[in-house]
Parts: C-alpha cells; structure tokens; sequence
C-alpha cells in the first residue's frame, strides 16, 4: 500500500504544507474544511449557520472528488469557537447525516484561521473500494 495524495478541482486551494486528502488503501483522510467560498478562496461572510453550511459543502467536494459520501464516512472532528453554539451547528451538521451519523467529536478552540467560527475534517472509505455484503 502506498499513500495516495488527493487534488481536488473544486474546492480552496492549499495554503499551506498539507493535502486536502490523503488515501490509504480504503480509508480517506480528510484535512480540515473551513467555511472559504470555493470560487474567491476567501472566507464567507454572515453567520454561523452559514458558515455551517459551507464547511460542510466543502468536505462534501472533497469526500465526492475523492470517491466516497456522506454515507461512508466513520469519523468527524468539529472545531468550534463558541461552544455555546453547539446546538445550531449540531441541527445544520444532522442534516448531512440524517441516519446512520459517523462517529464525532467537537473541538471547542478559542481561534480558528482567518476568523472563521468553525472546522471540519472527517475520515471515510472510499466507496469504489468497499466490497459488497
């Protein structure tokens, strides 16, 4: 097995020494999707909710671009800056997994890169690569 860099068209470039994902085998790494409109590569104004909605757009490029979904992901890792707004992140995040959700955790931090209220990475399988049951 070797490690597989994933570029992906349409999401942020990288502005830093890291991949957007990285495949192993059957498992799918994902760095962290910060709510950046994937056209200006600038982070998106208005509020939390959308700021929310646009991480996950952004993961959910990442994890299509790389052959997997929603559905296969095992693990999520929020980070978020005010810990106070769990419940509206948590209503907007459950409607990406209306059933079966990955395993999570949730990050409180007190700053996240260019201001932004939230973070998301997760780990997947590749779909192309789970046999069938």
């Amino acid at each position: 097995m070797k490690k597989e860099i994933i570029h992906i068209p349409h999401v942020p470039a990288a502005r830093g020494n890291y991949s957007p994902a990285v495949a192993w085998g059957d498992l799918l790494f994902v760095s962290g999707q910060l709510p950046v409109d994937p056209e200006s590569g600038l982070l998106i104004e208005g509020s939390l909710a959308a700021q929310v909605q646009r991480a996950m757009l952004n993961l959910q490029a990442v994890l299509l671009s790389a052959g997997s979904d929603w559905e296969h992901v095992l693990k999520t890792t929020v980070y978020i800056t005010d810990i106070a707004a769990w419940g509206e992140v948590n209503r907007i995040y459950g409607t990406f997994f209306p059933q079966n959700p990955p395993a999570r955790t949730i990050v409180p931090v007190h700053e996240l890169h260019y201001g932004a209220l939230i973070e998301i990475d997760a780990i997947a399988v590749r779909k192309d690569n789970v046999s069938a049951e």
